[in-house]
């Protein structure tokens, strides 16, 4: 990274599961898999969290990885006038405070804690899925269009603990905007 802008960030969670709680499990209801929110977790470069279920594995190589902002869960529970969220069912692995993550999209950045120095790679939204209606709350799907976080490759080996962070991004970011939706609305025409 040439120039770089630092933000102070909290992780929240940390959510590594060995199993799929929602995918391909429309019939048969979400699956009872054990989930930790870890104190701390590994990452290896190229292939994810050690002990989660996309570690390794090829089809999700540049996306092993997921973030979401604690901003956009609290924005869409107060939007559907719901309780807020538990976050580990949104099934994201990495839950901040204080990071507007959209900008990061196709760009590398690096999250700092505790003197580690983890190096990322944001290469996708991560969408949500139609479970978030169920697991959340009615309206959950659509309300977390745009907000559902990034998907990343980890491009170094290191710890990342929970607790407070540093978020270490080549663009600008306004943190002020993290639970804002990045998609545009369809417009409504007469």
């Amino acid at each position: 990274m040439t120039e770089s802008y630092r933000y102070d960030v909290e992780v929240l969670h940390l959510l590594v599961s060995p199993a799929h709680a929602y995918f391909g499990r429309a019939r048969e209801g979400a699956a009872d898999v054990s989930t930790t929110d870890a104190e701390r977790v590994e990452l290896v470069a190229g292939k994810g969290i050690v002990g989660d279920r996309f570690f390794g594995k090829a089809a999700h190589m540049d996306a092993a990885v997921t973030l979401i902002a604690a901003e956009a869960l609290e924005a869409m529970a107060a939007e559907l006038g719901v309780e807020p969220f538990d976050p580990l069912l949104t099934r994201r692995n990495v839950v901040l405070k204080g990071a507007q993550l959209a900008p990061l999209l196709g760009g590398d950045f690096a999250l700092e804690s505790r003197g580690e120095l983890v190096r990322l790679r944001a290469g996708r939204p991560a969408h949500p899925c139609a479970w978030m209606d169920q697991m959340l709350a009615p309206g959950a799907h659509a309300a977390m269009r745009g907000r559902g976080g990034v998907r990343c490759m980890p491009l170094s080996d290191g710890l990342l603990h929970r607790g407070p962070a540093v978020l270490i991004s080549p663009v600008p970011l306004d943190p002020g905007q993290a639970g804002t939706p990045t998609l545009l609305q369809p417009s409504r025409l007469p």
